[in-house]
């Protein structure tokens, strides 16, 4: 994607933030800003992630989605482990740039760690209340993740 080195721009102005051509992402108190992936052929969601500074620089210059693990607290190169890599093919970003949506080509059999071709893999029971509100499975796995992200 990007070959140099990466650099945001100023948030100093709403205005120029909202209406300017310059990318200058808000991370939150902690460092972060969320990141949807999305397929982008089926404009589907596969998964959201959060990302910090190093890992959105990381991202715009290696092409493949990095994220930043809020549970083990370290940059994630998304498919490190299991081989599912995604293929950066857009990044948008909201008016306030507060989140970023990026449009990837996903490798391999699936996004979710559980196995599935994406994390939403389920869906709310709009039709029938119940105590509590039930899911409905929309996917089926697409591998095995034992066999994947064994030690």
């Amino acid at each position: 994607m990007l070959e140099n080195k990466v650099s945001f721009g100023s948030r100093d102005c709403k205005k120029d933030i909202e209406e300017n051509p310059v990318f200058a992402p808000k991370f939150d108190q902690d460092g972060l800003i969320p990141a949807v992936a999305m397929d982008a052929t089926t404009k589907e969601p596969l998964m959201l992630a959060y990302m910090n500074d190093e890992s959105l620089k990381m991202t715009l210059k290696l092409g493949e989605a990095v994220y930043y693990s809020r549970s083990r607290q370290e940059i994630w190169h998304k498919g490190a482990t299991s081989g599912h890599i995604q293929k950066v093919k857009e990044i948008r970003t909201d008016c306030d740039q507060d989140a970023i949506i990026l449009y990837v080509e996903q490798i391999g059999s699936g996004a979710c760690h559980t196995g599935r071709p994406s994390c939403f893999y389920r869906k709310v029971d709009l039709e029938n209340a119940t105590e509590p509100t039930a899911l409905q499975f929309t996917e089926d796995r697409s591998f095995d993740p034992d066999a994947v992200y064994s030690s």
